[in-house]
């Protein structure tokens, strides 16, 4: 690989993925609505586009190539057909970012096969008359049913880091700091995560990497709700005050029934080494504390 777009990138772990390309000397190109500054000015070629405008996608990208497409930005079927569009004939290769969502909420380790795209019957809409779920379920199945390029679907769980626009896991930080009740409906469920630098890592990683299809990308191991409580717990030096409720009003960011775990064996046969959850986890939370 060497070039690469990145559609996206400008933020989370879309930054993390623009660092490790230019870290292994591939040329750059990062397109977005240009609502957000770069933090990589002069360092890549930056393409400014709508993407919910047809027009305005495929004029700027008109006449241009790379090996490697990277959408960190598609949430529907729609967002998957125009990019066949556009991009058919241009690039080599296209990493569409997916989710641990597009799986039901089984109670096993999910693996790739618990959802199936190359089967998933496709209905056009817009990412706004879709949910999260559906829209991303969409989008693979459109890729892998219709594309003309080789697609990679990587499917993240929650991702975690310093740059976590959402904050979630600041919420309970801050709950515990001041000593307010937290909701949840299952202290043993156990939950998958990612660190944003092995998420962007992995990203470039399986970009450079002869694989098709989805697959699992998480880290090595889960924690229990009341694991990852306690690891706030002993960072703040506080007792959380936590509630089982299965009220709806009440619920918090992590508060799921039952476990949402994933495989990530696949992506460990094919070479990747995941880092343990267990070691970054506890160091994440102090940073995130400490800022």
């Amino acid at each position: 690989m060497k070039t690469a777009l990145v559609l996206g990138g400008t933020r989370f772990f879309g930054v993390k993925l623009v660092q490790a390309l230019l870290s292994n000397g591939v040329k750059v190109t990062v397109a977005t609505r240009g609502n957000s500054t770069s933090s990589f000015q002069g360092q890549v070629e930056s393409i400014q586009f709508d993407r919910n405008q047809l027009e305005s996608f495929q004029s700027a990208f008109n006449g241009r190539e790379w090996d490697v497409v990277f959408d960190q930005i598609c949430y529907s079927s729609i967002d998957a057909m125009n990019a066949i569009q556009v991009f058919q004939g241009k690039t080599k290769k296209y990493i569409f970012t997916s989710t641990l969502s597009v799986y039901d909420l089984l109670d096993k380790e999910l693996v790739e096969s618990d959802f199936d795209p190359y089967s998933y019957t496709i209905e056009l809409k817009d990412k706004d008359e879709v949910t999260y779920q559906e829209g991303k379920r969409q989008a693979e199945a459109v890729f892998f049913q219709k594309a003309p390029f080789p697609v990679t679907a990587v499917r993240f769980p929650i991702v975690l880091g310093e740059n976590d626009y959402t904050q979630r896991m600041t919420y309970y930080i801050n709950k515990v700091i001041q000593e307010e009740v937290i909701y949840l409906r299952n202290l043993d469920a156990s939950m998958g995560f990612i660190n944003e630098d092995e998420a962007g890592e992995f990203l470039y990683w399986i970009g450079s990497y002869d694989f098709q299809g989805p697959i699992n990308t998480c880290t090595n191991g889960t924690v229990t709700l009341k694991e990852f409580i306690k690891y706030i717990e002993e960072a703040t030096g506080k007792e959380a005050k936590v509630e089982i409720s299965s009220d709806e009003d009440n619920q918090t960011p992590y508060s799921i029934p039952r476990s949402w775990t994933m495989s990530n064996q696949k992506a460990i046969d094919l070479g990747f080494e995941f880092q343990d959850i267990h070691q970054w986890l506890p160091h994440l939370i102090q940073t995130v504390l400490k800022k």
